[in-house]
């Protein structure tokens, strides 16, 4: 039996969290060191926890937020030179020209194209840059974000070529020995990778199942909220091409995670749609029979406008200034000739050098070779222990990319630096964020361990177990939605509460992978409303102050999916699949 002591201390560090970002609207840089101390006071008054196991722990939750950083800096690299080369510029107009119908373009560049950006890299970068690329075209700025944040929920879970899955949950379940010893105990996994890739099976058929009204959600909440008729009839009319973009979108999307594991489903699952849509549409399929444009834009409220008027180039305003201001991108003369061939040729590489160097067993061999991998083994005699394989991690890839795409692309030194400084500018924010949120985890995650007896987070779940009972597996995405909506994230969610969540399923004596494969899902959910997704969204279509506004409307599909979810969940764990680990 929990005391309600000990679970009141565990849960200090989340309560603060949820506190100074809900409550007092702190930004996660100043929120996350605070709830550090806290997850420090909890370890040493609470479970007696030694100067040199917080140390420790500490240390090892900031060598995997180095390992997401890199990852984060490279791809986000990579799509600010994309920007700069005029190659987004390039790829928009190629979306134009097969439909000017505004519904079409939101499956396209939201579903199937956002989808394809959150899948290689993740981190709310498809709303930054699918936002203004609908502006471009001549969207309202706040239907452009509405639509850009509901769109790639799909590949949220799979983001940043499978970020979420493998450091938020392959990194920390390998650091908890108690659950590392347990999952291989079964017999039915040789490794932890093994396991979580059977837990990214069930998020993706979680996915496939729930996502199918996806594509239409968002068409029908552009028609709905920001249409002249103010309905969702409009959308009705392009169902047939919603339900075929999300099943030439799904088909390959599960069956990448089924066979390849967490790091592809988003990225060929996207890719294939994206083809095979195209094509239907090029070859006359699909395409309604009128065209559906927003009223004219003298009949527009106030609020769906800001700083960047409709139809500017995507070019321009497309990154924002540490004071929140816009920040000009310098373009080649050659921008507006680029083919689509060569525009899209850096994420071709992309996928290309990410297949090679998971699939091809002696190039990975090569690179993962320990000249390559920086380490430390029994971090401070803890036996904590944690490393950065800098050629291994896809950051390696988007920037071997980026140098490619300088003569591929014929860049000058003014474009790299642009790209380079609007980088740092956008990752920077995420570092102290990012390094104290996995340190606070770390902290909760080891403190049974500094001490032989429960840690934080096994007490938490069993409080939990206790009060939800066997209804919890309902609850399981919405946990994970709640995690991604304080700490903007799906890989911070998993970290956050994926070992709760194995330990809540450890009490109820549901399936922990299926309970796990929720969480993946909630954590894409959470994504919608997370606050720093959504300013940065409307900070790059001038349109800063509205986020209220926006989250109350992403309210709708994150209910939709939370809800879905949840029957899914208890569908899964009591009738269909029972007896999975």
């Amino acid at each position: 039996m929990v005391s309600a002591t000990d679970a009141l201390i565990a849960l200090l560090p989340l309560l603060t969290i949820a506190y100074l970002m809900v409550g007092r609207y702190w930004p996660a840089t100043r929120a996350m060191p605070v709830a550090w101390v806290v997850a420090v006071g909890a370890g040493v008054v609470g479970w007696g926890m030694s100067v040199q196991w917080i140390a420790a722990s500490t240390i090892n939750g900031f060598i995997t937020a180095a390992n997401i950083l890199y990852i984060v800096f490279g791809a986000i690299l990579l799509l600010y030179t994309l920007k700069q080369t005029g190659a987004f510029d390039a790829i928009n107009s190629g979306f134009a020209d097969i439909s000017e119908d505004r519904r079409v373009q939101v499956v396209l560049l939201v579903f199937l194209m956002g989808s394809f950006i959150e899948s290689a890299a993740g981190f709310g970068t498809p709303a930054a840059i699918v936002g203004p690329l609908l502006v471009g075209l001549g969207f309202p700025p706040l239907a452009a974000v509405v639509v850009a944040l509901t769109g790639n929920l799909m590949a949220i879970t799979f983001g940043a070529v499978g970020t979420p899955l493998i450091i938020g949950m392959i990194d920390i379940f390998e650091s908890v020995e108690s659950i590392s010893t347990e999952v291989l105990g079964t017999g039915n996994f040789e490794t932890i990778a093994a396991w979580v890739g059977e837990i990214a099976v069930f998020a993706a058929m979680h996915h496939v199942i729930v996502g199918i009204a996806l594509p239409f959600i968002g068409v029908a909440m552009m028609t709905r909220f920001f249409g002249e008729e103010r309905s969702i009839k409009p959308a009705l009319e392009v169902l047939p091409l919603t339900l075929f973009a999300w099943a030439s979108f799904s088909v390959p999307y599960f069956l990448t995670a089924y066979f390849l594991g967490p790091e592809f489903p988003g990225l060929l699952g996207s890719m294939v749609g994206l083809a095979v849509t195209v094509a239907a549409l090029k070859a006359g399929f699909f395409h309604p029979d009128e065209e559906w444009d927003f009223e004219p834009e003298s009949a527009w409220p106030d609020h769906w406008v800001g700083d960047i008027q409709p139809g500017e180039s995507t070019s321009d305003n497309v990154s924002v200034a540490a004071d929140g201001g816009s920040v000009q991108s310098s373009m080649p003369a050659s921008a507006g000739q680029m083919s689509l061939l060569k525009a899209w040729t850096p994420y071709a590489l992309v996928a290309l050098l990410l297949v090679v160097t998971r699939v091809a067993d002696p190039v990975k061999a090569f690179i993962t070779n320990d000249l390559f991998v920086v380490g430390w083994s029994n971090i401070l005699g803890t036996g904590l222990g944690n490393d950065f394989a800098f050629l291994y991690l896809p950051g390696a890839v988007f920037i071997a990319v980026h140098l490619l795409t300088i003569p591929i692309h014929g860049m000058g030194s003014k474009e790299i630096k642009a790209s380079w400084t609007e980088t740092i500018e956008k990752v920077t924010p995420a570092v102290v964020a990012l390094l104290f949120a996995v340190a606070t985890v770390q902290i909760m995650l080891q403190s049974g361990a500094a001490t032989g007896t429960d840690s934080m987070l096994i007490v938490l779940s069993e409080g939990m177990a206790s009060v939800a009972g066997s209804a919890y597996p309902f609850f399981a995405a919405y946990v994970g939605a709640f995690g991604a909506f304080l700490a903007g994230s799906n890989t911070v969610s998993d970290i956050l509460f994926g070992t709760f969540q194995y330990g809540v399923a450890d009490q109820i004596g549901t399936p922990k992978t299926i309970m796990l494969g929720a969480q993946a899902v909630g954590g894409a959910i959470g994504n919608l409303i997370a606050v720093h997704n959504v300013v940065a969204a409307l900070a790059v279509v001038g349109l800063v102050g509205e986020e209220g506004r926006v989250i109350r409307l992403e309210l709708i599909p994150l209910v939709y999916y939370g809800t879905a979810t949840g029957i899914l969940t208890l569908l899964f764990s009591y009738v269909l699949f029972p007896g999975v680990f």
